[in-house]
């Protein structure tokens, strides 16, 4: 305790650190006031029914992405999805057209290009996500809710429209806000508002579990000790994944310019085992919900139903293979060995034993190969936990926190920021925020 009271203090005495911290807290402050106020023209007390539907499934996932902000049909109901969206459209466009990938080799330039080209796209995204979420809530809830309508006279058509405009400026300024926290806070602005939104649902899903375990009288205090036990090593699994990196190390040629020495160190490439992050699981539960269509006929209507029981074996099985299946693709696009190669024979690096060209760019691929299959695995297991969980009784909210985007964004988001953090007091010659060695972030490639 006393050791961290005294990094504590050592945080508030670096004038920088605390004024970014200030300044991401305010900003955070600011989007967590948005989410609960609700699109002009709608009677908050009549949101029961939206906010019932809004916690399984897809639908479930950005209203926690959305910080609750999707269910309260709130002016930042969209979040920041649209423009996480398309920075994964710009990002295989990288891959794939010539154009984009010639962004991406042009240094901070390109990277400006591409950011622009990613808000324009996002709004695009808006002007398609906007009717349709609109189109959601105007079946889920009574009409008799939109005031505006009823009371005031306007038409169905002009109040979407108005709606539609104020959940694209909202958006637009929570994707702001975001960039603001970056530039001028601490951590990753938009990935610290996605994990706050997760964060906001912790308390209720504990409190949920313990007055249920509680209200038990068959040793539900002892069932509800054993379910924090399980959830902290399942916590420490995620943090392995995370932080698990393969090491490959590179030597650099040695150059003697005038009277210095430049190169002949050894240095390593980091590569994730998980270098997918969560992208897969998003991607895999946003398929799953193809089944769901099938419903209406008779001959597909039993594996509609087999494949929409989130505790089913069926489903679980094809969620887990679709999560490995989407790891080696994200993989493939994000991780490239042929780029990395290039870069590294351009700085005069080369792996030890291994020929620059084609041989590195083989060999790399062949590494990266390896290491993605036991994280595609372990990937595959943590996304399926929650289910297990269930199973086993634990309260649905809670469950959630067992395993899947939830846990993954939650880790890897606090250890990107505690690794700043700990850069800053580093910097400034105090200790790290970890007794012995220093805290290992997240490698970025």
């Amino acid at each position: 305790m006393k050791k961290l009271i005294e990094t504590i203090k050592n945080i508030f005495k670096i004038e920088e650190l605390r004024k970014r911290i200030v300044y991401t807290v305010l900003l955070i402050l600011v989007y967590r006031l948005g989410c609960f106020i609700v699109l002009p023209g709608i009677d908050a007390t009549m949101l029961a029914n939206l906010q019932s539907n809004t916690q399984s499934g897809l639908i479930g996932l950005l209203n926690m992405f959305s910080g609750g902000a999707f269910g309260n049909a709130s002016i930042f109901a969209l979040g920041v999805m649209p423009y996480i969206s398309a920075s994964i459209v710009i990002q295989l466009l990288g891959v794939f057209v010539p154009y984009f990938r010639k962004l991406q080799m042009e240094g901070q330039s390109g990277i400006k290009k591409m950011n622009q080209l990613t808000r324009y796209l996002t709004i695009l995204i808006l002007c398609i996500q906007g009717p349709a979420y609109m189109a959601s809530i105007h079946s889920q809830i009574p009409g008799a809710a939109f005031v505006a309508t009823s009371q005031l006279g306007w038409s169905n058509f002009m109040f979407n429209i108005v709606s539609t405009i104020i959940l694209m400026a909202g958006s637009m300024f929570v994707m702001w806000l975001g960039e603001r926290i970056t530039d001028r806070g601490i951590g990753n602005g938009i990935s610290l508002i996605i994990m706050i939104g997760i964060i906001a649902r912790f308390p209720y899903a504990i409190a949920a579990e313990v007055s249920e375990k509680l209200a038990t009288t068959n040793g539900g205090f002892l069932l509800l000790i054993v379910e924090f036990i399980v959830w902290f090593f399942v916590l420490v699994a995620a943090i392995m994944l995370v932080q698990g990196v393969r090491r490959v190390p590179v030597q650099y040629a040695k150059r003697i310019v005038g009277n210095r020495q430049y190169g002949g160190v050894r240095q390593y490439i980091p590569l994730k085992i998980n270098a997918a992050g969560v992208m897969p699981i998003i991607f895999a539960q946003a398929l799953m919900l193809f089944p769901m269509l099938f419903s209406r006929f008779d001959a597909t209507r039993g594996i509609a139903a087999a494949l929409s029981n989130y505790t089913g074996f069926w489903y679980n099985f094809v969620f887990a293979l679709m999560v490995i299946i989407f790891t080696y693709f994200y993989t493939a696009v994000t991780v490239n060995p042929t780029m990395m190669a290039e870069e590294m024979k351009k700085n005069g690096g080369f792996i030890p034993g291994v020929k620059p060209g084609k041989k590195t760019v083989e060999y790399l691929d062949s590494i990266m190969s390896k290491v993605t299959l036991p994280g595609s695995i372990f990937l595959a297991l943590i996304s399926i936990l929650p289910a297990f969980a269930m199973l086993l009784g634990v309260n649905n909210q809670f469950a959630s926190f067992f395993g899947g985007t939830s846990l993954l964004i939650l880790v890897g988001v606090v250890l990107d920021t505690l690794q700043q953090i700990e850069g800053y007091l580093l910097m400034r010659h105090y200790d790290g925020l970890m007794k012995t060695g220093r805290l290992t972030g997240r490698s970025g490639m």
